[in-house]
């Protein structure tokens, strides 16, 4: 963190600096698992359920920390210690003031659905003519956005922050970290229904973004999402989507036989053809993402076009394998109802036999068997061959599924049944909330 000096970290946390120290040493990245710190790094000591970071201090300076941020010294410690009441409050105080001195593009993305795609898509694009600091991994949270700030050096010209959150007050404590100059909002779903209870409160919570970005900022919304489409803020507003009445549009939308997409994307004043490497409709959405975000910052068309064919798949989302028995699409990373439907939808345009294999969807609140019932009817509705659950909440995918699904009590019989039930050339879905794992399930279907 260039100039972000012990004592400024000092006077921007509310904290004492304790110990030996220099108050002019300069701090890096902010880290919070000791392995990982390299020399100059700012360890954070949080307190969890199982690990205590203040017992991993000594070994955070033996790796090289320049100093901890805790809310106690472990006995005998004579090091740089930045004490402070809360270590999540000051972290977020340092982050936020490290943030004054950036003068570059930073685009927040937040959304229900495909956050991590459009974070991907967007780098894509800016790489064109930018060098790019991008979220790492799934550090999008009240832990994961500072760390990420904290990691922009000055040799950085644009910054793609994800956002995520799962409750109020928590975006707008992001967004007075990031302060983006560009905001995006993928789509307005129900996810965290738990904690957020419906669409309008996910829509509530998400733009609390707009609270703390100057007015000269840029929005890009879904114009498609009827909350997103009426948006009203003072800055820029940008839609797109498919619809006649978003600024950048996607037309023309083609699959090959592993459902790798084309398309025409209009905008005002030209259209241009692109090829999206990657699975799902939803990855329309993603490359109209990096377009709107590239014509907001000033990129050509070629740049925009070479940034969205360039686009690589992260992880288990919507990752196609062709294992010589099946074609898999491991989408195993998240599941809500809104990424399920696109994930049937995505599944149909492929030949073949359809299979989808779904486990639980998590935090969707008091409503959470009836959607359930919903999917599974919609699956059933749409002509998907064979639905495999497993999982409490997904005995309600099956029931509304019918005669098409088969229930399992939970992952492992699931497991068990597979080789009997997936056959030579079938096109196979897999989908479910993070905590259900079923990226073990992807891996057993690579086995078959």
């Amino acid at each position: 963190m260039k100039n972000m000096t012990l004592l400024r970290a000092e006077n921007a946390s509310g904290g004492r600096l304790c110990g030996a120290f220099d108050g002019n040493t300069e701090l890096g990245r902010v880290v919070i698992d000791s392995r990982l710190v390299r020399p100059g790094d700012l360890f954070v000591a949080y307190k969890g359920e199982k690990v205590d970071g203040h017992d991993y201090i000594a070994a955070a300076f033996a790796k090289g920390a320049a100093c901890c941020l805790a809310q106690r010294i472990p006995e005998g410690e004579t090091r740089p210690i930045l004490l402070v009441e809360d270590v999540q409050a000051a972290l977020e105080k340092i982050a936020a003031d490290y943030r004054r001195d950036l003068d570059i593009p930073i685009i927040g993305i937040t959304g229900s659905v495909g956050k991590t795609s459009a974070k991907e898509m967007i780098a894509s694009v800016l790489q064109q003519r930018f060098r790019v600091l991008k979220t790492e991994g799934n550090l999008n949270n009240q832990i994961g956005v500072p760390m990420t700030v904290s990691r922009i050096e000055p040799e950085h010209q644009a910054a793609v922050v994800e956002m995520g959150i799962s409750g109020f007050g928590e975006m707008r404590a992001l967004t007075h970290i990031v302060r983006p100059t560009v905001a995006v909002f993928t789509v307005i779903g129900h996810a965290h229904l738990e904690f957020l209870h419906d669409r309008a409160g996910v829509f509530r919570a998400k733009t609390e973004m707009l609270e703390s970005m100057d007015d000269n900022g840029v929005v890009i919304v879904n114009g498609d999402d009827d909350l997103l489409c009426a948006l009203k803020c003072p800055q820029k507003k940008l839609t797109f989507g498919l619809g006649e009445n978003c600024d950048v549009r996607a037309t023309d939308i083609r699959a090959d036989a592993l459902g790798h997409l084309a398309c025409s994307i209009l905008y005002p004043g030209g259209r241009r053809d692109v090829q999206i490497p990657s699975f799902g409709k939803h990855m329309v959405y993603a490359a109209l993402e990096g377009a709107a975000v590239g014509l907001a910052l000033g990129l050509s068309e070629s740049e925009i076009i070479r940034g969205i064919a360039s686009y690589e798949t992260v992880g288990s989302r919507s990752a196609v394998t062709e294992t010589g028995k099946i074609t898999l699409i491991d989408d195993s990373y998240n599941a809500n109802p809104d990424s399920m439907k696109c994930g049937i939808d995505s599944l149909l345009q492929l030949p073949g036999r359809h299979v989808c294999v779904f486990g639980d969807m998590l935090e969707l609140g008091p409503e959470e068997r009836e959607m359930h019932r919903e999917i599974g009817a919609y699956a059933a509705e749409k002509g998907v061959d064979l639905l495999l659950c497993a999982g409490p909440l997904s005995r309600e995918l099956a029931a509304g599924a019918g005669d098409c699904a088969r229930w399992f009590s939970d992952r492992e019989e699931l497991l068990r049944a597979l080789p009997e039930l997936i056959r030579d050339g079938d096109r196979v879905l897999v989908k479910a909330s993070r905590g259900m794992h079923f990226e073990r399930v992807a891996e057993a279907l690579k086995q078959l």
